[in-house]
Protein backbone atom coordinates (compact mmCIF):
# COMPACT_ATOMS: atom_id res chain seq x y z
CA UNK A 1 0.00 0.00 0.00
CA UNK A 2 1.43 3.72 -0.98
CA UNK A 3 0.23 6.14 1.36
CA UNK A 4 0.82 10.05 0.89
CA UNK A 5 0.57 12.81 2.57
CA UNK A 6 -0.30 16.46 0.25
CA UNK A 7 -0.95 20.00 1.45
CA UNK A 8 -2.54 21.29 -1.62
CA UNK A 9 -3.25 24.35 -1.12
CA UNK A 10 -6.84 24.64 -2.86
CA UNK A 11 -7.95 21.19 -4.13
CA UNK A 12 -10.12 23.13 -6.55
CA UNK A 13 -7.05 25.36 -8.12
CA UNK A 14 -4.85 22.29 -8.76
CA UNK A 15 -7.32 19.26 -9.15
CA UNK A 16 -5.69 17.83 -12.29
CA UNK A 17 -2.41 17.92 -10.65
CA UNK A 18 -3.22 15.95 -8.12
CA UNK A 19 -5.25 13.52 -9.89
CA UNK A 20 -2.60 13.58 -12.90
CA UNK A 21 0.05 12.62 -9.69
CA UNK A 22 -2.04 10.00 -7.93
CA UNK A 23 -2.19 8.20 -11.28
CA UNK A 24 1.32 7.92 -11.95
CA UNK A 25 2.63 7.50 -8.36
CA UNK A 26 0.17 4.70 -7.77
CA UNK A 27 -0.44 6.50 -4.64
CA UNK A 28 -3.59 4.14 -3.01
CA UNK A 29 -4.23 6.74 0.36
CA UNK A 30 -3.97 10.48 -0.22
CA UNK A 31 -3.99 12.52 3.02
CA UNK A 32 -4.85 16.05 1.59
CA UNK A 33 -5.08 19.19 3.87
CA UNK A 34 -5.80 22.98 3.30
CA UNK A 35 -8.66 21.65 0.31
CA UNK A 36 -10.27 25.23 1.21
CA UNK A 37 -13.63 24.47 -0.01
CA UNK A 38 -17.21 23.14 1.00
CA UNK A 39 -17.88 19.76 0.28
CA UNK A 40 -20.34 20.84 -2.80
CA UNK A 41 -17.34 22.67 -4.42
CA UNK A 42 -14.77 19.48 -4.35
CA UNK A 43 -14.48 18.10 -7.74
CA UNK A 44 -15.31 15.08 -6.45
CA UNK A 45 -15.84 13.86 -10.17
CA UNK A 46 -12.38 13.44 -11.21
CA UNK A 47 -11.24 11.35 -8.79
CA UNK A 48 -14.28 9.17 -9.28
CA UNK A 49 -13.47 9.01 -12.78
CA UNK A 50 -9.56 8.12 -11.67
CA UNK A 51 -10.78 5.16 -9.47
CA UNK A 52 -10.77 6.88 -6.08
CA UNK A 53 -13.41 7.40 -3.70
CA UNK A 54 -13.49 10.68 -1.36
CA UNK A 55 -13.63 11.70 2.18
CA UNK A 56 -13.47 15.66 3.30
CA UNK A 57 -14.38 18.29 5.78
CA UNK A 58 -14.46 21.32 4.59
CA UNK A 59 -16.42 24.15 5.76
CA UNK A 60 -15.51 27.55 3.89
CA UNK A 61 -12.42 28.84 1.80
CA UNK A 62 -10.20 28.44 4.50
CA UNK A 63 -8.74 24.95 6.04
CA UNK A 64 -10.47 21.67 5.23
CA UNK A 65 -8.67 18.16 4.88
CA UNK A 66 -9.72 14.78 3.19
CA UNK A 67 -8.54 11.26 1.73
CA UNK A 68 -8.47 10.05 -2.11
CA UNK A 69 -8.16 6.14 -1.68
CA UNK A 70 -8.94 3.25 -3.92
CA UNK A 71 -10.90 1.57 -1.25
CA UNK A 72 -13.83 2.70 0.24
CA UNK A 73 -13.16 4.63 4.06
CA UNK A 74 -13.96 2.73 7.32
CA UNK A 75 -14.87 4.53 10.48
CA UNK A 76 -14.58 8.13 9.64
CA UNK A 77 -14.24 10.40 11.90
CA UNK A 78 -14.37 14.20 12.02
CA UNK A 79 -12.33 16.13 14.32
CA UNK A 80 -10.72 14.36 17.15
CA UNK A 81 -11.91 14.41 21.42
CA UNK A 82 -11.41 18.05 22.80
CA UNK A 83 -10.15 19.20 19.43
CA UNK A 84 -10.12 23.19 20.69
CA UNK A 85 -11.89 25.96 19.01
CA UNK A 86 -10.93 29.17 17.83
CA UNK A 87 -12.96 32.11 18.08
CA UNK A 88 -16.07 29.65 18.57
CA UNK A 89 -15.48 27.93 15.56
CA UNK A 90 -14.29 24.27 15.14
CA UNK A 91 -12.34 24.34 12.10
CA UNK A 92 -11.68 21.93 9.73
CA UNK A 93 -8.12 20.38 10.28
CA UNK A 94 -8.78 16.94 10.80
CA UNK A 95 -10.07 13.87 9.55
CA UNK A 96 -9.35 10.36 10.59
CA UNK A 97 -10.66 7.45 8.59
CA UNK A 98 -9.03 3.47 8.26
CA UNK A 99 -8.25 2.03 5.22
CA UNK A 100 -7.49 -2.16 5.07
CA UNK A 101 -7.04 -1.22 8.52
CA UNK A 102 -5.00 0.83 8.99
CA UNK A 103 -5.98 4.22 10.76
CA UNK A 104 -4.79 7.23 9.04
CA UNK A 105 -5.70 10.48 10.21
CA UNK A 106 -5.01 13.77 8.04
CA UNK A 107 -4.32 16.97 9.95
CA UNK A 108 -3.58 20.17 9.55
CA UNK A 109 -1.89 22.39 12.66
CA UNK A 110 -2.53 25.50 13.01
CA UNK A 111 -0.03 28.12 11.73
CA UNK A 112 0.47 30.04 14.63
CA UNK A 113 1.37 33.04 13.01
CA UNK A 114 3.31 34.98 15.15
CA UNK A 115 4.41 34.34 18.48
CA UNK A 116 2.35 37.02 20.03
CA UNK A 117 -1.01 36.18 18.21
CA UNK A 118 -3.80 34.47 19.92
CA UNK A 119 -3.73 31.65 17.20
CA UNK A 120 0.01 30.47 18.30
CA UNK A 121 -1.92 30.06 21.75
CA UNK A 122 -4.37 28.21 19.69
CA UNK A 123 -1.84 26.05 18.22
CA UNK A 124 -0.43 24.86 20.98
CA UNK A 125 -3.41 24.23 22.89
CA UNK A 126 -4.91 22.20 19.34
CA UNK A 127 -1.22 20.15 19.50
CA UNK A 128 -1.90 19.24 23.35
CA UNK A 129 -5.02 17.67 22.79
CA UNK A 130 -3.98 16.00 19.43
CA UNK A 131 -0.99 14.19 21.55
CA UNK A 132 -3.69 13.46 24.24
CA UNK A 133 -6.30 11.75 21.81
CA UNK A 134 -3.13 10.20 20.08
CA UNK A 135 -1.81 8.72 22.98
CA UNK A 136 -5.13 6.51 23.75
CA UNK A 137 -4.89 5.44 19.70
CA UNK A 138 -1.49 4.29 19.80
CA UNK A 139 -3.19 1.93 22.75
CA UNK A 140 -5.26 0.14 20.72
CA UNK A 141 -1.62 -1.47 18.59
CA UNK A 142 -3.18 -0.80 15.26
CA UNK A 143 -1.10 0.42 12.89
CA UNK A 144 -2.01 4.56 12.77
CA UNK A 145 -0.82 7.09 11.52
CA UNK A 146 -0.66 11.13 11.92
CA UNK A 147 -0.17 12.51 9.29
CA UNK A 148 -0.17 16.10 6.97
CA UNK A 149 1.05 19.67 7.62
CA UNK A 150 2.60 19.93 11.52
CA UNK A 151 3.58 23.72 10.81
CA UNK A 152 6.82 22.64 12.77
CA UNK A 153 10.05 22.33 12.10
CA UNK A 154 11.45 19.57 14.85
CA UNK A 155 15.42 20.32 13.77
CA UNK A 156 17.07 23.44 12.80
CA UNK A 157 18.38 21.69 9.62
CA UNK A 158 14.72 21.85 8.43
CA UNK A 159 14.49 25.53 7.62
CA UNK A 160 17.38 26.51 5.08
CA UNK A 161 18.84 29.22 7.75
CA UNK A 162 17.54 28.96 11.17
CA UNK A 163 19.36 32.43 12.03
CA UNK A 164 16.50 33.76 9.30
CA UNK A 165 13.74 32.09 12.20
CA UNK A 166 15.09 34.18 15.44
CA UNK A 167 11.53 35.19 17.01
CA UNK A 168 9.43 33.13 14.54
CA UNK A 169 6.53 30.15 14.71
CA UNK A 170 7.46 27.13 13.49
CA UNK A 171 10.61 26.66 15.47
CA UNK A 172 9.94 28.17 18.94
CA UNK A 173 11.18 25.87 21.67
CA UNK A 174 7.04 25.27 22.85
CA UNK A 175 6.15 24.30 19.36
CA UNK A 176 9.39 21.78 18.92
CA UNK A 177 8.42 20.27 22.09
CA UNK A 178 4.93 19.74 21.26
CA UNK A 179 6.46 17.82 18.40
CA UNK A 180 8.24 16.04 20.31
CA UNK A 181 5.12 15.08 22.70
CA UNK A 182 4.19 12.08 19.80
CA UNK A 183 7.32 10.41 20.02
CA UNK A 184 7.13 10.52 23.11
CA UNK A 185 3.79 8.36 23.29
CA UNK A 186 4.49 6.06 20.44
CA UNK A 187 5.13 7.84 17.18
CA UNK A 188 8.06 8.07 15.20
CA UNK A 189 8.90 10.19 11.92
CA UNK A 190 8.88 7.07 9.50
CA UNK A 191 10.12 8.81 6.86
CA UNK A 192 13.11 10.67 8.13
CA UNK A 193 15.60 7.73 8.77
CA UNK A 194 14.74 7.15 4.86
CA UNK A 195 15.08 10.40 3.84
CA UNK A 196 17.24 12.66 6.09
CA UNK A 197 17.52 15.42 4.02
CA UNK A 198 14.91 17.95 2.62
CA UNK A 199 12.51 20.11 2.64
CA UNK A 200 8.31 19.73 2.12
CA UNK A 201 7.30 23.28 1.52
CA UNK A 202 8.93 26.62 -0.36
CA UNK A 203 7.49 29.89 -0.10
CA UNK A 204 6.02 31.63 -3.22
CA UNK A 205 8.06 34.74 -2.79
CA UNK A 206 11.17 35.81 -3.40
CA UNK A 207 12.53 32.91 -5.49
CA UNK A 208 12.40 30.08 -2.27
CA UNK A 209 12.21 27.37 -4.53
CA UNK A 210 14.84 27.88 -7.09
CA UNK A 211 17.02 28.99 -3.89
CA UNK A 212 16.16 25.85 -2.31
CA UNK A 213 15.03 28.20 0.44
CA UNK A 214 12.47 25.61 2.16
CA UNK A 215 10.96 24.10 5.47
CA UNK A 216 10.65 20.47 6.13
CA UNK A 217 6.94 20.86 7.99
CA UNK A 218 5.04 18.01 6.57
CA UNK A 219 5.05 14.33 8.24
CA UNK A 220 4.16 11.11 8.42
CA UNK A 221 4.18 9.92 12.27
CA UNK A 222 3.79 6.14 12.41
CA UNK A 223 2.88 4.10 15.48
CA UNK A 224 4.97 0.95 16.44
CA UNK A 225 2.47 -1.69 14.22
CA UNK A 226 2.47 1.54 11.17
CA UNK A 227 6.66 1.66 10.93
CA UNK A 228 6.91 -2.14 11.11
CA UNK A 229 5.44 -2.46 7.60
CA UNK A 230 7.20 0.58 6.25
CA UNK A 231 9.43 -0.60 3.53
CA UNK A 232 10.47 2.61 1.81
CA UNK A 233 9.50 6.62 1.74
CA UNK A 234 10.10 9.62 -0.44
CA UNK A 235 9.56 13.39 -0.11
CA UNK A 236 8.29 14.13 -3.99
CA UNK A 237 10.45 17.63 -4.83
CA UNK A 238 9.15 17.38 -8.13
CA UNK A 239 5.88 18.16 -7.70
CA UNK A 240 6.83 21.78 -7.01
CA UNK A 241 7.88 22.21 -10.33
CA UNK A 242 5.65 23.04 -13.37
CA UNK A 243 2.76 25.43 -13.78
CA UNK A 244 0.67 25.85 -10.86
CA UNK A 245 1.94 23.99 -8.22
CA UNK A 246 1.12 23.89 -4.41
CA UNK A 247 3.89 25.13 -2.16
CA UNK A 248 4.35 21.67 -0.65
CA UNK A 249 5.08 18.56 -2.08
CA UNK A 250 3.43 14.77 -1.31
CA UNK A 251 5.29 13.07 1.08
CA UNK A 252 5.14 9.18 0.17
CA UNK A 253 5.61 5.95 2.73
CA UNK A 254 4.87 2.41 1.22
CA UNK A 255 3.62 -0.49 3.23
CA UNK A 256 4.74 -4.18 3.05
Amino acid sequence: MRIATWNVNSIRTRVDRVVDYLKRADIDVLAMQEIKCKPDQFPVQAFTDAGYHVELHGLNQWNGVAFASKMPAEDVEIGFPEMPSFKDVHEARALGATFDGVRLWSLYVPNGRTLDDPHYAYKLEWLDRLAAAASEWVESGEPIALMGDFNIAPLDTDVWNIDDFAGSTHVSAPERQAFEAFEQIGYADVVRERVPAGYTYWDYQQLRFPRNEGMRIDFILGSDAFGERVIDAEIVRDERKGEGPSDHVPVVVTLD
